[in-house]
């Protein structure tokens, strides 16, 4: 079923599921690349790592190919805010900061997901700014979860309630112009998730919608731009950036963190649904 002003669709709980297989799979490949990472690897090397994972779970790379992207996952270095492409010749350093954005398609399905990792000893202030994109992330998924316990939530609730959590941690520049979105049968559906707003704005949240909830923050300037490569988005100031994402789906009971392997339980506890396959 769609909602025709957004085109938005909603999901039956049987194809939350086989998001949620994709989700898994999105994880696993997460996992691997985070074991990998160190001082030597280059972000083509860690791309392998994920399209292997995903390939041998019968899963096809969402990004590769998309829009003519070269790659199966985006991995960001530093001052690489999202979508920066992963090359044999971007070799990570010591205190480097990665972000690694990997996405799966499995039986028409997707999953979107995101992290973001110090490469050996890294700055500890480095390392806050990402525990502070996280914290904002699940912020946005519970205030998800709230809104549909409830009955009254909007969707600028999640904006809202990522950009109160990134505030109430200091002084970061929270990423305009780049945000979450829908998803489910494409990687990029309608609405677009904005990460700072007013509350009990946009669309009303019903169950059956999957959402990536993504905050992108800096340690400096939140004003970026784009590369010549077309796909690389950079901070204007060069300040270092951490970009994190799970894809998430209301149920009738609570909020199914597909890209979680606990769903979301650890995080979220009684807000996620009981339903979990």
């Amino acid at each position: 079923m769609r909602r025709q002003e957004l085109n938005i669709q909603l999901k039956t709980p049987e194809q939350i599921e086989k998001m949620r297989a994709a989700g898994l799979v999105v994880a696993a490949a997460l996992d691997a690349m985070r074991a990998a990472v160190a001082p030597g690897v280059s972000t083509a090397d860690l791309d392998a790592i994920a399209e292997k994972v995903i390939r041998d779970a019968g899963a096809v790379p969402s990004f590769k190919g998309y829009h003519g992207f070269p790659a199966s996952i985006c991995a960001s270095v530093n001052e690489q805010v999202v979508h920066g492409i992963p090359s044999a010749g971007q070799v990570l350093r010591e205190g480097d900061l990665i972000s690694l954005d990997c996405g799966a398609v499995l039986e028409g399905w997707h999953g979107d997901s995101a992290i973001t990792v110090g490469v050996g000893e890294t700055d500890p202030a480095l390392l806050r700014m990402a525990e502070v994109a996280e914290d904002a992330m699940w912020a946005g998924i519970a205030a998800a979860a709230r809104g549909i316990a409830n009955g009254r939530g909007k969707l600028t609730d999640i904006s809202f309630n990522i950009e109160r959590s990134i505030r109430k941690a200091g002084r970061y520049g929270i990423v305009d112009g780049y945000g979450g979105h829908g998803i489910g049968t494409e990687m990029h559906q309608d609405p677009h998730v904005l990460n700072h707003g007013k509350p009990g704005r946009g669309i009303r949240l019903e169950v059956g919608l999957a959402l990536a909830i993504e905050p992108m923050i800096t340690m400096g300037s939140p004003r970026t731009v784009e590369l010549e490569d077309g796909w690389t988005v950079v901070t204007r100031d060069r300040s270092r950036a951490a970009h994190v994402e799970h894809t998430m789906a209301l149920m009738e009971d609570g909020v199914w963190v597909t890209t979680a392997p606990d769903g979301g339980r650890a995080r979220l506890g009684e807000l996620v649904t009981a339903r979990q396959a």
